[in-house]
């Protein structure tokens, strides 16, 4: 019998995963979501058939999973209102919200519960996702496991053994879709000042960004291997990466990753005071 689940809320992120989930076979009848009001639920609701309530204490009763995925600057607000709920069931927490400590939300929500932090990133949305995972010492390694299950139904899973470690994970996948974005769009600048249309650009960028993912995942050979691949003596590539070396590509990327992590570990302070 698959585990009950419950999600307290249900915007974006929460029915990619309740998406994912149904598409690898978990059971509808399996999830719930919850919403303060009736209007977000009904498109969920109808969209993917699942069990939907405006009230979390009730949809928290008989779960074995709480997915707390509401916005942190709420967060604390909604686990003090579900910690006798909580308290009496003891489910696996699972947080899918950025910058707030284990120990944090398993305060709030009364203490002495295996609680499962993830950063996820935006193409879970598309079920291309990249998560970090990382699990407070009451989780079991069942729990371990029906965390992974849930994430992997939009994505990759990567488990930190560090809760310090989730910073990281922030730099390098959490806010990274936006990194690749930002090539996207010099990228098409400096084809349309090449002379294509800008759609051409685009498109050419995106699909090769695609295909290069998609060999360097399939692949046993390291990205520097690869690369080398490409690129011919005295070629056009080699060329290109002389420039980009040159100009410190890795140096701003160190440092423009390094200022995402510091981020991360200054929002957790702020959040966890409030």
């Amino acid at each position: 019998m698959a585990s009950q689940v419950t999600f307290i809320g249900a915007g974006n992120m929460a029915s990619a995963i309740i998406g994912g989930m149904i598409d690898s076979g978990y059971p509808r009848d399996a999830i719930t979501a919850t919403a303060p009001h009736e209007e977000a639920l009904t498109p969920v609701r109808e969209r993917l058939g699942i069990q939907t309530s405006t009230d979390n204490a009730r949809a928290v009763a008989s779960a074995d999973v709480v997915v707390l995925a509401v916005k942190p600057q709420i967060m604390r607000e909604v686990c003090e209102k579900l910690r006798d709920a909580v308290q009496a069931r003891k489910p696996l927490i699972i947080s899918v919200a950025a910058g707030l400590p284990a120990e944090t939300l398993d305060a709030w929500l009364g203490g002495e519960l295996a609680v499962v932090r993830c950063m996820p990133n935006t193409p879970s949305l598309v079920g291309a996702g990249a998560a970090g995972l990382y699990a407070n010492a009451r989780v079991s390694d069942d729990q371990r496991g029906l965390a992974t299950e849930l994430l992997e139904a939009v994505g990759l899973v990567e488990w930190v053994e560090e809760e310090a470690l989730l910073e990281a994970v922030t730099a390098v996948s959490g806010s990274a879709p936006a990194y690749f974005f930002l090539m996207f769009e010099a990228m098409e600048e400096a084809g349309t000042k090449l002379g294509l249309p800008a759609d051409t650009a685009r498109r050419l960028a995106m699909q090769t960004a695609f295909g290069a993912a998609r060999m360097a995942m399939d692949s046993d050979k390291a990205p520097g291997e690869l690369k080398r691949n490409v690129m011919s003596p005295g070629g056009t590539t080699e060329r290109a990466i002389e420039h980009l070396e040159d100009a410190g590509l890795r140096r701003i990327m160190a440092e423009a990753m390094t200022a995402c992590a510091e981020r991360a570990r200054e929002m957790a302070e702020e959040l966890g005071k409030r």
